[in-house]
Protein backbone atom coordinates (compact mmCIF):
# COMPACT_ATOMS: atom_id res chain seq x y z
CA UNK A 1 0.00 0.00 0.00
CA UNK A 2 1.25 3.50 -0.84
CA UNK A 3 3.02 5.37 1.95
CA UNK A 4 0.93 8.38 2.99
CA UNK A 5 2.66 11.63 4.00
CA UNK A 6 2.34 12.51 7.68
CA UNK A 7 1.05 15.97 6.73
CA UNK A 8 -1.94 14.43 5.00
CA UNK A 9 -2.70 12.23 7.99
CA UNK A 10 -2.50 15.29 10.25
CA UNK A 11 -4.81 17.23 7.93
CA UNK A 12 -7.39 14.44 7.96
CA UNK A 13 -7.33 14.23 11.76
CA UNK A 14 -7.52 18.03 12.09
CA UNK A 15 -10.48 18.23 9.70
CA UNK A 16 -12.28 15.52 11.67
CA UNK A 17 -11.74 17.36 14.95
CA UNK A 18 -12.83 20.65 13.40
CA UNK A 19 -16.13 19.17 12.23
CA UNK A 20 -16.52 16.84 15.23
CA UNK A 21 -16.88 13.83 12.97
CA UNK A 22 -14.89 10.70 12.26
CA UNK A 23 -12.17 10.87 9.62
CA UNK A 24 -14.18 8.49 7.44
CA UNK A 25 -17.05 11.01 7.31
CA UNK A 26 -14.93 13.96 6.14
CA UNK A 27 -15.09 14.67 2.37
CA UNK A 28 -11.79 14.65 0.53
CA UNK A 29 -12.42 18.28 -0.48
CA UNK A 30 -12.33 19.29 3.18
CA UNK A 31 -9.19 17.31 3.94
CA UNK A 32 -7.51 18.88 0.92
CA UNK A 33 -8.52 22.34 2.15
CA UNK A 34 -6.98 21.75 5.56
CA UNK A 35 -3.84 20.37 3.91
CA UNK A 36 -3.62 23.45 1.67
CA UNK A 37 -3.71 21.50 -1.58
CA UNK A 38 -6.25 20.72 -4.28
CA UNK A 39 -8.46 17.65 -4.18
CA UNK A 40 -6.79 16.24 -7.29
CA UNK A 41 -3.35 16.67 -5.70
CA UNK A 42 -4.58 14.93 -2.55
CA UNK A 43 -5.89 12.00 -4.56
CA UNK A 44 -2.63 11.75 -6.50
CA UNK A 45 -0.60 11.69 -3.28
CA UNK A 46 -2.90 8.99 -1.93
CA UNK A 47 -2.38 6.87 -5.01
CA UNK A 48 -5.97 7.41 -6.15
CA UNK A 49 -7.60 5.64 -3.21
CA UNK A 50 -9.05 7.00 0.00
CA UNK A 51 -8.51 3.63 1.65
CA UNK A 52 -4.77 4.37 1.92
CA UNK A 53 -5.51 7.50 3.96
CA UNK A 54 -7.87 5.68 6.31
CA UNK A 55 -5.27 2.98 6.86
CA UNK A 56 -2.54 5.58 7.52
CA UNK A 57 -4.81 7.34 10.05
CA UNK A 58 -5.38 4.00 11.76
CA UNK A 59 -1.61 3.36 11.82
CA UNK A 60 -1.21 6.77 13.50
CA UNK A 61 -3.32 5.52 16.38
CA UNK A 62 -6.62 7.19 15.42
CA UNK A 63 -9.70 5.19 14.51
CA UNK A 64 -10.93 6.61 11.19
CA UNK A 65 -14.44 5.44 11.97
CA UNK A 66 -16.67 2.79 10.57
CA UNK A 67 -17.37 2.71 6.86
CA UNK A 68 -21.02 2.62 5.98
CA UNK A 69 -22.09 0.49 2.99
CA UNK A 70 -21.00 1.64 -0.46
CA UNK A 71 -24.58 2.35 -1.55
CA UNK A 72 -25.18 4.73 1.38
CA UNK A 73 -21.85 6.47 0.92
CA UNK A 74 -22.46 6.88 -2.80
CA UNK A 75 -25.92 8.40 -2.29
CA UNK A 76 -24.55 10.87 0.26
CA UNK A 77 -21.57 11.70 -1.98
CA UNK A 78 -23.78 12.28 -5.02
CA UNK A 79 -26.03 14.58 -3.01
CA UNK A 80 -23.01 16.65 -1.91
CA UNK A 81 -21.76 16.89 -5.49
CA UNK A 82 -25.18 18.01 -6.74
CA UNK A 83 -25.44 20.68 -4.05
CA UNK A 84 -21.87 21.95 -4.49
CA UNK A 85 -21.25 21.60 -8.24
CA UNK A 86 -24.55 20.86 -9.96
CA UNK A 87 -26.17 17.82 -11.52
CA UNK A 88 -23.66 17.68 -14.37
CA UNK A 89 -20.83 16.91 -11.95
CA UNK A 90 -22.34 13.57 -10.99
CA UNK A 91 -20.67 10.66 -12.73
CA UNK A 92 -20.09 7.26 -11.24
CA UNK A 93 -16.36 8.01 -11.20
CA UNK A 94 -16.77 11.36 -9.40
CA UNK A 95 -19.11 9.76 -6.88
CA UNK A 96 -16.63 6.95 -6.24
CA UNK A 97 -13.90 9.52 -5.58
CA UNK A 98 -16.13 11.59 -3.30
CA UNK A 99 -17.39 8.54 -1.40
CA UNK A 100 -13.91 7.08 -0.99
CA UNK A 101 -14.75 3.79 -2.65
CA UNK A 102 -13.80 2.05 -5.88
CA UNK A 103 -15.60 2.60 -9.17
CA UNK A 104 -16.37 -1.13 -9.57
CA UNK A 105 -18.05 -1.07 -6.13
CA UNK A 106 -20.33 1.77 -7.27
CA UNK A 107 -21.17 -0.16 -10.44
CA UNK A 108 -22.17 -3.13 -8.30
CA UNK A 109 -24.40 -0.96 -6.09
CA UNK A 110 -26.16 0.88 -8.93
CA UNK A 111 -27.32 -0.02 -12.40
CA UNK A 112 -25.84 3.11 -13.98
CA UNK A 113 -26.00 6.84 -13.30
CA UNK A 114 -29.79 7.11 -13.49
CA UNK A 115 -30.15 4.39 -10.88
CA UNK A 116 -27.88 6.38 -8.57
CA UNK A 117 -29.76 9.64 -9.22
CA UNK A 118 -33.07 7.88 -8.53
CA UNK A 119 -31.77 6.84 -5.10
CA UNK A 120 -30.56 10.38 -4.37
CA UNK A 121 -33.85 11.98 -5.44
CA UNK A 122 -35.84 9.47 -3.43
CA UNK A 123 -33.74 10.22 -0.33
CA UNK A 124 -34.18 13.99 -0.62
CA UNK A 125 -37.71 14.23 -2.00
CA UNK A 126 -40.35 16.01 0.12
CA UNK A 127 -42.95 13.40 -0.80
CA UNK A 128 -42.54 11.14 2.28
CA UNK A 129 -42.84 14.13 4.63
CA UNK A 130 -45.94 15.37 2.82
CA UNK A 131 -47.48 11.93 3.17
CA UNK A 132 -46.60 11.94 6.89
CA UNK A 133 -48.59 15.15 7.42
CA UNK A 134 -51.73 13.09 6.78
CA UNK A 135 -51.09 11.08 9.95
CA UNK A 136 -51.81 14.03 12.27
CA UNK A 137 -53.53 16.83 10.32
CA UNK A 138 -54.82 20.06 11.88
CA UNK A 139 -58.59 20.34 11.84
CA UNK A 140 -58.71 23.92 10.51
CA UNK A 141 -58.14 24.38 6.79
CA UNK A 142 -55.81 27.36 7.13
CA UNK A 143 -53.62 25.56 9.66
CA UNK A 144 -53.56 22.49 7.43
CA UNK A 145 -52.30 24.52 4.47
CA UNK A 146 -49.66 26.13 6.68
CA UNK A 147 -48.56 22.70 7.94
CA UNK A 148 -48.07 21.56 4.35
CA UNK A 149 -46.08 24.71 3.53
CA UNK A 150 -43.88 24.48 6.61
CA UNK A 151 -43.15 20.87 5.76
CA UNK A 152 -42.08 21.93 2.27
CA UNK A 153 -39.87 24.68 3.72
CA UNK A 154 -38.17 22.30 6.15
CA UNK A 155 -37.46 19.65 3.53
CA UNK A 156 -36.44 21.91 0.66
CA UNK A 157 -34.08 24.02 2.78
CA UNK A 158 -32.38 20.97 4.24
CA UNK A 159 -28.73 20.51 3.31
CA UNK A 160 -27.53 19.28 0.93
CA UNK A 161 -30.00 21.07 -1.34
CA UNK A 162 -30.85 18.48 -3.97
CA UNK A 163 -34.42 19.39 -4.89
CA UNK A 164 -33.54 22.04 -7.55
CA UNK A 165 -31.58 19.34 -9.38
CA UNK A 166 -34.57 17.02 -9.11
CA UNK A 167 -36.73 19.68 -10.78
CA UNK A 168 -34.09 20.22 -13.46
CA UNK A 169 -34.06 16.52 -14.28
CA UNK A 170 -37.86 16.41 -14.19
CA UNK A 171 -38.21 19.28 -16.67
CA UNK A 172 -35.45 18.16 -19.02
CA UNK A 173 -36.04 14.38 -19.09
CA UNK A 174 -39.66 13.22 -19.01
CA UNK A 175 -38.44 9.62 -18.76
CA UNK A 176 -35.57 10.29 -16.33
CA UNK A 177 -35.24 9.21 -12.68
CA UNK A 178 -37.01 12.29 -11.28
CA UNK A 179 -40.02 11.68 -13.53
CA UNK A 180 -40.04 8.02 -12.54
CA UNK A 181 -39.96 9.02 -8.89
CA UNK A 182 -42.87 11.41 -9.36
CA UNK A 183 -44.92 8.81 -11.21
CA UNK A 184 -44.15 6.16 -8.62
CA UNK A 185 -45.11 8.35 -5.66
CA UNK A 186 -47.99 10.29 -7.24
CA UNK A 187 -50.70 7.77 -6.22
CA UNK A 188 -49.52 7.81 -2.58
CA UNK A 189 -49.36 11.60 -2.48
CA UNK A 190 -52.77 11.95 -4.13
CA UNK A 191 -54.26 9.49 -1.64
CA UNK A 192 -52.72 11.28 1.34
CA UNK A 193 -53.75 14.75 0.19
CA UNK A 194 -57.22 13.54 -0.73
CA UNK A 195 -57.57 12.24 2.83
CA UNK A 196 -56.29 15.57 4.18
CA UNK A 197 -58.49 17.84 2.10
CA UNK A 198 -61.46 15.52 1.52
CA UNK A 199 -63.32 16.70 4.65
CA UNK A 200 -62.89 20.34 3.55
CA UNK A 201 -64.18 19.49 0.07
CA UNK A 202 -67.15 17.66 1.57
CA UNK A 203 -67.94 20.56 3.89
CA UNK A 204 -67.83 23.04 1.01
CA UNK A 205 -64.86 24.96 2.42
CA UNK A 206 -62.94 24.16 -0.79
CA UNK A 207 -64.18 24.42 -4.34
CA UNK A 208 -64.50 21.10 -6.16
CA UNK A 209 -61.76 21.77 -8.67
CA UNK A 210 -60.12 18.90 -10.58
CA UNK A 211 -57.80 17.38 -8.02
CA UNK A 212 -54.55 17.85 -10.02
CA UNK A 213 -55.38 21.56 -10.38
CA UNK A 214 -56.15 21.84 -6.67
CA UNK A 215 -52.84 20.12 -5.90
CA UNK A 216 -50.91 22.48 -8.17
CA UNK A 217 -52.58 25.53 -6.63
CA UNK A 218 -51.66 24.23 -3.19
CA UNK A 219 -48.03 23.22 -3.72
CA UNK A 220 -46.79 24.97 -6.86
CA UNK A 221 -46.39 28.60 -5.71
CA UNK A 222 -44.84 27.76 -2.34
CA UNK A 223 -42.49 25.17 -3.83
CA UNK A 224 -41.31 27.58 -6.52
CA UNK A 225 -40.75 30.30 -3.94
CA UNK A 226 -38.55 28.10 -1.75
CA UNK A 227 -36.52 26.82 -4.72
CA UNK A 228 -35.94 30.30 -6.20
CA UNK A 229 -35.49 32.13 -2.90
CA UNK A 230 -31.69 31.62 -2.52
CA UNK A 231 -31.05 33.18 -5.91
CA UNK A 232 -33.47 36.08 -5.40
CA UNK A 233 -32.49 37.12 -1.88
CA UNK A 234 -29.33 38.88 -3.05
CA UNK A 235 -31.24 41.05 -5.54
CA UNK A 236 -34.70 41.56 -4.05
CA UNK A 237 -36.04 42.27 -0.56
CA UNK A 238 -37.70 39.07 0.60
CA UNK A 239 -40.12 38.61 3.50
CA UNK A 240 -39.21 36.13 6.24
CA UNK A 241 -39.96 32.61 5.09
CA UNK A 242 -42.72 32.13 7.70
CA UNK A 243 -44.43 35.33 6.50
CA UNK A 244 -44.18 34.07 2.93
CA UNK A 245 -45.87 30.82 3.96
CA UNK A 246 -48.78 32.76 5.48
CA UNK A 247 -49.10 34.92 2.35
CA UNK A 248 -49.18 31.90 0.07
CA UNK A 249 -51.68 30.14 2.35
CA UNK A 250 -53.98 33.15 2.19
CA UNK A 251 -53.60 33.27 -1.60
CA UNK A 252 -54.48 29.56 -1.89
CA UNK A 253 -57.58 29.98 0.26
CA UNK A 254 -58.71 32.93 -1.88
CA UNK A 255 -58.18 30.91 -5.07
CA UNK A 256 -59.58 27.54 -3.96
CA UNK A 257 -61.69 28.29 -0.91
CA UNK A 258 -65.30 29.33 -0.73
CA UNK A 259 -66.62 32.33 1.18
CA UNK A 260 -67.54 31.48 4.79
Amino acid sequence: MKQVEAALVDAAIAAAREREQSVAEIPLDEIARVAGISRSTLLRRLGGSRATLDEAVRDAGVDPGGRVPVRERAVAAAARLIADRGLGSVTLASVADEAGCSLPAVHVAFDGRDSLLAAVFDRHSPLPELIAVAQDPPAELEQLVLRVYRTLITVLQREPRVFPALLSDLFSRPTGPAAELMRGNAPKVAEALAALFGPHLDSGALRRLPFPILLQLLIGPMLLHVVLRPGLEAALPMPPIDDAAELFAAAFLRAAGTPP
